[in-house]
């Protein structure tokens, strides 16, 4: 395992405090992402593992703590501004578009680059690499695919917006086995090839155990973290056991 130094990290999250109202969701969170790994969050339904992600990309505000990205702080970073500065996110529902086409799906991935989308509309081959039945299905309206195919079409638009850190919630949540295998291989390929970081939100103990360390959080905070290879049944049982 890469020792989480300043220098080394994608991702520095430290004392991170998050209300929704009055309600204390996220207690004083530390998490490191090593550059070019892939990093799990474990833990029950409602623990507060999407409030996470959502408040990396800046969907909610932190009450206190700090998140350094690439040597950036966060805090008043919005958005859009987060994306374009190479945070993917790929979010538990998807997110895509069924109205509109798995193409134009795809060229939504390119807004965060430089130009928006009426300078990019290419579509790198990668994506179809990845997940060929894309490319087969280009004209097809996003909402006609199946569950296992929107979330290939997910993360395949996140990937076109060139991010340094891509973060999953629940990849593989109500898919065919079949598909999360060629989800699992697919990130696996990403990280070994692009270098890209990942921070993955999952139950799927295969796919957790592809991870290089995990943290588990519980009531909001971190209650245990390790390389992912010591995860004991104990652990296993108490934090990914639904």
């Amino acid at each position: 395992m890469t020792t989480t130094t300043a220098t080394q990290t994608i991702l520095n999250v430290s004392g991170l405090n998050v209300y929704y109202g009055e309600s204390h969701i996220l207690r004083n969170v530390d998490l490191h992402i090593p550059a070019g790994e892939m990093v799990c969050l474990i833990g029950r339904n409602g623990v507060g593992k999407t409030t996470f992600l959502k408040t990396i990309i800046g969907l909610l505000n932190q009450r206190s703590g700090s998140i350094e990205y690439d040597g950036t702080m966060l805090q008043d970073q919005a958005p859009y501004q987060r994306a374009r500065h190479g945070i993917g996110y790929v979010s538990q529902g998807r997110d895509i578009i069924p109205r509109i086409t798995v193409r134009e799906n795809l060229l939504l991935g390119m807004e965060s680059l430089p130009g928006g989308i009426a300078k990019n509309r290419h579509i790198d081959p990668i994506v179809f690499e990845l997940f060929p039945i894309l490319e087969q299905f280009l004209n097809r309206r996003g909402g006609d695919l199946s569950g296992g195919q929107q979330q290939q079409l997910a993360i395949a638009r996140a990937l076109l917006g060139k991010p340094k850190l891509l973060l999953l919630d629940e990849p593989t949540e109500g898919i065919q086995p079949s598909i999360i295998l060629d989800i699992e291989n697919a990130v696996q390929r990403i990280i070994k090839e692009t270098g890209i970081s990942v921070l993955l939100v999952e139950q799927h103990l295969q796919f957790v155990k592809q991870s290089s360390f995990y943290y588990a959080m519980q009531r909001g905070g971190i209650v245990s973290s390790g390389p992912t290879s010591s995860l004991s049944d104990s652990v296993i049982e108490e934090f990914l056991t639904v």
